[in-house]
């Protein structure tokens, strides 16, 4: 029988977390027999088709535990004769005293059930975030005695309190995380360092392959041509749109741009109204989310990326964003800022450009070099194409997710090989 691994993800599917459907599609390739749990329906009225491509049956808990009582109840009932149960249940105690919120006892209702309906077969329970999921993943690992493991990314990393990830890392068999910044974090917090192992996401590059289309000419002096700018990603504080917004607000009247924004969020309607404020909105078009094809449109399309990351502040702030990968995967060059992880990605002046956060100044003047500049995108969006081809492809770091599960005695098949490009 193949490793069965439960995995615990707070929403699914998500048009925002493309590279988790990526790595649930790679496992299950490799041979593992995936059980996904959620803990939030679906809110995306799109689904990307990678999607339709994953077997794994889907079981959603009770995502507020009064809308269904009775299987709650069922699942208390079932989970407190398990050998687990008051391990677990004074680890929660332990927990809801230091966080006496709703959200904690919604999280140990959703553990008894999954606890109660865990598949017989499971060998394993993995959950994406090291937040929510987490601490439903723990809990039920505690109830069950199945080992667990997690995946942490960024807002799960820099939102929640220290004591919370230093008893999750230390109660984990292993953590992996996709950015060196977070990765020390973690190290730093964690009892043993050593269960914390850094794996970047990258991207299926069978997905995005390199284009054939030459880099445009456009250098911002034909209105009725201009260079396109794009940004994709949720509307929220930490992506920095309104800095974009200031920063595009500053460049000399004459010179010629659009920018088209894809993604919703809930600052969207605000970035609406800031563009028409500044004056600017005939050039701007803001659109909610979209399938990965229509994003690849979208890069296509386009000249020139942006998207100036901040910790936004509550200390949310992104990792490394996946959309920079596969902007750059495209020749796009990329303008961002050196938050988390994206100095790993991007090399200021050789395969993109950084500006500090919050400052529209300079990345006005950053906007206006890659605008007037043709040439200097096409070198940069040709050298961060090399290296997101050479060191970004999701079938070399899946690898090391997999000795991970191996190292549990997940044993699944070999990934599968590289293709050249």
């Amino acid at each position: 029988m193949k490793p069965a691994i439960v995995v615990v993800l707070k929403g699914y599917p998500r048009l925002s977390e493309t590279f988790i459907a990526q790595e649930l599609l790679e496992l299950e390739r490799a041979g593992y027999d995936l059980h996904l749990v959620s803990l939030r329906h679906p809110t995306d009225s799109k689904r990307h088709p990678i999607n339709d491509e994953i077997r794994a049956p889907v079981t959603y808990l009770p995502e507020y535990l009064h809308d269904e009582p009775m299987r709650v109840l069922k699942a208390w009932w079932q989970a407190r004769r398990l050998a687990g149960y008051r391990v677990a249940l004074r680890h929660w105690l332990k927990d809801f005293g230091r966080d006496i919120t709703r959200n904690r006892i919604r999280r140990f209702g959703q553990a008894l059930v999954l606890a109660a309906e865990c598949p017989k077969q499971a060998r394993w329970i993995y959950s994406h975030f090291i937040h929510t999921p987490s601490s439903v993943a723990r809990y039920a690992s505690d109830m069950t005695g199945i080992g667990w493991s997690a995946s942490a990314h960024a807002k799960d990393i820099w939102t929640s309190p220290d004591w919370e990830l230093s008893e999750k890392l230390a109660a984990a068999d292993w953590t992996v995380t996709c950015t060196a910044g977070g990765a020390r974090h973690l190290k730093d917090l964690a009892p043993d360092p050593a269960k914390v192992t850094l794996v970047y996401h990258g991207i299926d590059l069978a997905r995005f392959p390199k284009p054939s289309r030459q880099p445009s000419s456009r250098d911002g002096t034909d209105e009725a041509d201009p260079v396109r700018i794009l940004s994709v990603g949720r509307a929220v504080a930490k992506k920095g749109l309104d800095t974009l917004a200031d920063a595009l607000a500053l460049l000399p009247p004459g010179l010629a741009w659009s920018w088209t924004h894809v993604g919703g969020g809930e600052l969207a309607d605000a970035l609406k109204g800031q563009v028409e404020r500044l004056g600017i909105g005939a050039r701007v078009a803001i659109h909610g989310s979209r399938a990965q094809s229509e994003v690849l449109e979208a890069y296509a399309a386009s000249d020139l990326f942006v998207l100036p990351c901040r910790i936004a502040d509550d200390g949310d702030r992104d990792g490394l964003p996946n959309v920079l990968v596969e902007a750059q995967s495209q020749g796009l060059p990329c303008i961002s800022t050196p938050i988390s992880g994206i100095p790993e990605l991007i090399d200021d002046g050789r395969t993109g450009m950084l500006v500090p956060p919050d400052d529209a100044a300079a990345l006005a003047v950053a906007l206006e070099d890659a605008i007037r500049l043709p040439d200097l995108r096409a070198r940069i969006g040709a050298a961060a194409m090399e290296r997101v081809h050479d060191h970004f492809d999701h079938l070399g770091t899946i690898g090391q997710l997999i000795a991970r599960f191996e190292a549990s005695g997940l044993v699944g098949d070999k990934p599968r090989e590289k293709q050249a490009s």
